[in-house]
């Protein structure tokens, strides 16, 4: 039990933007419940927003630093706060907070969630509808850019950090192709996968199936706006790179800009927060540019 002393504490401690800013939010899709944290800045009368798209296995606020106690969403939606942006991340369904068990996954599922998050933004009467981006992150990079391609909702940036672009591909080498064999092929009953981690999960074969109707290639070659991508040199879950990056980029008609760094597939967080934060501070300069 939190006593009241050591809530009073907790309270004190924390940044005064973070005491004001952070709102739990829940909206419906498919008559499930998405649960998503809006960051409003404070003092910013109708901010801009940007929507969050976490990874595989991720949630809301992303992985955290060891050295900051904070996850990496967490952190860049407290940074672009700061600097006036609003932002909404979620967990889609069947993961974190929100609806469904994480076995009936799939990325079409977290493609309708991204659209529905998109809606809920621009509806919600918190923040500038004319003025909205987007940020995935590795297989969220691949559910972004469909969400891009197929968004009601103009996009004034969208920004891809070392974002999936074959999922099969990728999802094959690591798992091994004999499990991924055995999702494909069984029957809507749930297999058990060991991830490179050690970390056990449970998928149907909806979830193979779908990691064939997202190409995140063909997707971006619909979405005409700025488009920001980052990779890192050392990331050995999407790679090889630049290469991985740049393909989107090749297709991709518009302004757009290559962030590549000497960093792996968690940008470097588990030696601390340099690399995060000028990855942060690099999306964050992007989008702002393209919303004025």
């Amino acid at each position: 039990m939190i006593t009241r002393l050591a809530l009073t504490a907790a309270l004190l401690s924390a940044p005064a933007s973070a005491m004001a800013a952070e709102e739990r939010v829940t909206f419906s899709v498919e008559g499930m419940t998405v649960v998503g944290t809006l960051n409003l800045p404070d003092g910013v009368e109708n901010p801009p927003a940007i929507l969050l798209l976490h990874g595989f296995t991720g949630s809301r606020d992303e992985l955290e630093i060891p050295a900051a106690n904070e996850g990496i969403y967490a952190r860049a939606a407290r940074m672009w706060a700061d600097e006036g942006i609003a932002s909404l991340r979620i967990d889609y369904r069947f993961n974190g907070d929100s609806d469904g068990d994480f076995a009936d996954s799939t990325l079409k599922a977290h493609v309708a969630d991204g659209l529905a998050a998109l809606d809920w933004l621009a509806r919600s009467g918190r923040v500038d509808s004319s003025r909205l981006a987007l940020v995935g992150w590795s297989m969220g990079g691949a559910v972004g850019a469909a969400v891009a391609a197929r968004a009601t909702h103009s996009l004034d940036a969208v920004a891809l950090w070392a974002p999936g672009t074959n999922m099969a591909s990728a999802i094959a080498l690591m798992f091994g192709a004999e499990t991924f064999k055995q999702g494909l092929a069984s029957g809507g009953e749930p297999v058990k996968v060991t991830l490179p981690w050690g970390a056990e999960i449970e998928l149907k074969s909806g979830f193979f199936e779908s990691l064939y109707a997202i190409d995140p290639v063909a997707e971006i070659t619909r979405y005409a706006g700025p488009l920001f991508v980052a990779v890192g040199t050392k990331d050995d879950v999407v790679y090889p790179q630049p290469i991985s990056g740049q393909i989107l980029l090749d297709y991709h008609t518009g302004t757009e800009e290559l962030f590549v760094r000497d960093m792996d597939h968690v940008f470097n967080a588990f030696a601390g927060v340099e690399q995060v934060d000028e990855l942060i501070t690099a999306t964050g300069g992007f989008i702002r540019k393209h919303m004025d």
